[in-house]
């Protein structure tokens, strides 16, 4: 990997534009290719958001709605960082808060992990497998035909449908695998289209990450990730500086090719830090 990227930087496909951390008051963290891939931790992560909570307010924000940000804050703890469930936001809780704003008590049939189901409930929504008024997409590990079928089927009763992010992958240490978006495509080709996809780099998850970091100016804050269409896209809408990594999804490769561009470009959050 490292020579890999001495010879991006050979050819210009990086930016190497200079990084002045003491310009931002707060930081937006991806989690997944940014800090860890599934269970393991990128070297150096632990000791570089230690080192972003010293210059100011981080909030962690992830698409994986696999998790709730109880659940996301302990498994992160567990693997050596410091946070807590207030910092975390997650795509799983954007469903929860989206079903809010348009009703109280929604019936909603999940297709997707144990956290979206939590946070739903927790926000006083109703999981049903008949007659839902709502679906709710993440990731699922368990998706065949009969669920596929499940959801058609609320499709068909009118049931409106939102979905916790499209990223079409998130990065392991065996490499990619299928994201949210993989459940996505499935209904798409069938005819429909969600409601909201409320993940990155929808406003909506935006502007309650900005609320959460807490920043008044966008140009004291920083968005750090690891996917041009979700962390960078999301970073732009809101006049943020933002900072990709190559140690998540986006290759060197995809840089050369797609049209939207980082502020600032690294190889991992590590060199950012200088660990």
């Amino acid at each position: 990997m490292v020579a890999l990227i001495g010879a991006a930087y050979s050819v210009g496909m990086m930016n190497q534009k200079p990084l002045d951390l003491s310009r931002y008051r707060g930081f937006l963290l991806d989690v997944d290719g940014v800090l860890v891939r599934d269970r393991e931790v990128i070297p150096g992560a632990v000791e570089a958001v230690a080192a972003l909570k010293k210059r100011g307010r981080v909030v962690f924000l992830s698409n994986n709605s696999a998790l709730s940000r109880a659940s996301y804050a302990d498994k992160l703890n567990a693997m050596g960082f410091s946070v807590a469930a207030e910092q975390m936001l997650v795509s799983s809780t954007l469903v929860a808060r989206y079903l809010t704003q348009h009703q109280l008590q929604a019936k909603v049939l999940v297709i997707g992990g144990d956290g979206l189901k939590e946070e739903i409930t927790l926000a006083g929504h109703i999981l049903v497998e008949a007659q839902p008024g709502w679906l709710a997409t993440g990731l699922d590990r368990g998706f065949n035909y009969e669920i596929l079928n499940k959801g058609l089927q609320a499709l068909f009763r009118g049931a409106r449908w939102v979905a916790s992010g499209a990223d079409a992958t998130y990065p392991t240490p065996q490499g990619l695998r299928p994201g949210a978006g993989s459940m996505v495509g499935a209904f798409r080709g069938m005819g429909f289209e969600p409601e909201a996809i409320v993940g990155k780099p929808s406003r909506f998850c935006m502007e309650q990450a900005w609320e959460l970091l807490g920043v008044s100016d966008p140009k004291h804050a920083l968005m750090i990730g690891d996917r041009l269409d979700t962390d960078i896209l999301g970073a732009q809408q809101m006049g943020m500086d933002s900072l990709l990594v190559l140690s998540g999804v986006t290759s060197v490769i995809d840089l050369g090719k797609s049209s939207i561009q980082a502020t600032f470009e690294y190889a991992s959050i590590c060199d950012v830090i200088s660990c």
